[in-house]
């Protein structure tokens, strides 16, 4: 009688082929973003995901310890993205430009959330698009994505959205500011309150001089900064709901946006150099895009496309209403 065959991968080869693959994916996305720099690193990271996802070249057998690694790779992002934060560039803002963001901030995460609700898409493909929109993108997405209890598909279309509207807005914005008649300054608060990735933000306020660039980051930065009492929230809302229906409570803070807050901390003592933070901000972009790529793997494009309709609308809603908003708000600080 003739043994079956073994597995085509022995078990202790997985976790070495999915840190290949891992590998892969963030020299790949790296090397495509130098080609094309108008696409993002993060983007280009979940595109290189998808198409090997898709296309069988990522075998079962390996889809668990790449899983498991991603998991830990996000988070291991979210918490080096604290070190890029300046408290002190954000306090000097102002707190009417503070009260601007903040409240920009939460009225887009709540009317994106309830659009998508009403849409159909369910609570967690919503949480994200909100979050994404609101706050900064994919960081955001992959920091509410275990609190959401969202799937891969959920991120992948949070993220699909946030670089396809979010490129547009970069686009779109530098052609409004002369009809609109905006200062440096205004241009500035505006892309930042607005554009939803920091790359996107920097690419959008390049063209209006040095002064609206660096105060656009600074304002993108405030909302990266939010993100922290949103998970917190989020967090909260899941504990009270999970009291009531039984199962598991949640932690009240997880512990890698406490990592995060500790990293925003210690960037405000002051006492690293601008070279170590160089080398951080690099080592979190790396982290990040090679978690987008692992998530990427585990998303199917003929499912994903198939359900697409509603989440083009609601990104495309939430894109115009935070850029309403936040101009007028703008216009009226000016």
């Amino acid at each position: 009688m003739t043994a079956p065959p073994g597995p085509l991968l022995p078990r202790t080869s997985e976790p070495v082929i999915a840190l290949g693959w891992l590998t892969f994916g963030v020299a790949g996305s790296w090397l495509a973003h130098l080609l094309v720099p108008a696409v993002g690193l993060l983007t280009w990271a979940i595109v290189l995901g998808l198409a090997a996802g898709n296309t069988r070249a990522v075998r079962q057998g390996v889809r668990l310890p790449l899983a498991a690694f991603t998991k830990r790779l996000l988070r291991a992002g979210v918490v080096l993205l604290g070190l890029g934060l300046s408290v002190g560039a954000v306090l000097s803002l102002g707190f009417p430009i503070l009260g601007l963001v903040a409240a920009v901030l939460v009225l887009t995460l709540a009317a994106t959330t309830w659009l998508g609700l009403r849409l159909g898409l369910g609570g967690p493909r919503s949480l994200l698009l909100g979050t994404g929109f609101a706050i900064c993108g994919a960081s955001a997405i992959a920091a509410m994505e275990e609190h959401a209890d969202a799937s891969e598909e959920d991120v992948a279309v949070a993220v699909g959205m946030v670089t396809l509207f979010g490129t547009a807005a970069m686009v779109a914005l530098p052609l409004l500011r002369h009809p609109l008649g905006l200062s440096d300054a205004a241009f500035g608060v505006w892309v930042g309150a607005s554009v939803h990735e920091v790359g996107q933000v920097v690419g959008a306020a390049s063209g209006a001089g040095a002064f609206a660039l660096g105060l656009a980051v600074v304002v993108k930065l405030t909302r990266v900064l939010l993100l922290a009492p949103v998970v917190l929230a989020v967090a909260t809302w899941q504990r009270r709901r999970v009291r009531r229906t039984g199962g598991a409570v949640p932690p009240v803070m997880p512990m890698f946006v406490v990592g995060f807050l500790l990293c925003v901390a210690v960037r405000a003592t002051g006492l690293l150099p601008d070279g170590l933070l160089a080398a951080v901000g690099v080592l979190q972009q790396v982290a990040l895009a090679a978690a987008l790529f692992g998530m990427g793997t585990a998303v199917r494009l003929r499912a994903l496309a198939a359900r697409s309709g509603p989440a083009l609308a609601v990104a495309a809603a939430s894109t115009l209403l935070i850029a309403g908003i936040s101009l007028a708000g703008v216009l009226v600080l000016a």
